[in-house]
């Protein structure tokens, strides 16, 4: 079954609850159509996630993971190699 056939049959319950989470790093399952929980990550430039109880502000220890410089500091590098790196590595990482 596609993505687009599931939000057919999701009631808007179910929708509205997919989109606040079972808690701070897991959306919440919908059993009924076989969807899953997924883990999220979240960081401006990388991956970030916290052991035990995640936090909004960074309290509690991050899990070691990857950062990427900024979009900003990339493009102003006007160096198509590392750009084409990261790109490369990105895609690895997916």
């Amino acid at each position: 079954m596609n993505a687009q056939e599931i939000l057919k049959q999701m009631t808007l319950e179910e929708k509205a609850a997919f989109c606040s989470g079972r808690d701070f790093w897991h959306t919440k399952a919908i059993e009924r159509l076989g969807v899953p929980s997924v883990m999220m990550c979240d960081g401006p430039h990388g991956l970030r996630k916290q052991e035990g109880e995640g936090d909004h502000l960074g309290i509690n220890k991050s899990i070691e993971t990857v950062c990427y410089p900024t979009a900003a500091a990339l493009a102003s590098s006007f160096d198509r190699d590392v750009m084409a790196d990261l790109g490369e590595a990105l895609g690895k990482e997916c």
